[in-house]
């Protein structure tokens, strides 16, 4: 019998259409953990400790 193997999952992508506009802005003033500069990047980044997780949200 072959030895078992074990699998490291390093990342999970997945997305997800709500059919509603996100105001980013707004989101990100009232939640905490996230970081959110259009300048720099179009997407509001939220971030968990456990489990280990950052959600990127975007509003179109």
């Amino acid at each position: 019998m072959p030895k078992a193997q074990f699998i490291h999952i390093e990342n999970v992508v997945a997305s997800v259409t709500i059919n509603q506009k996100i105001d980013l802005e707004k989101t990100a003033r009232a939640t905490l953990n996230v970081e959110y500069d259009p300048e720099q990047f179009p997407g509001l980044v939220y971030r968990l400790e456990k489990p280990k997780t950052a959600t990127l949200i975007f509003s179109s």
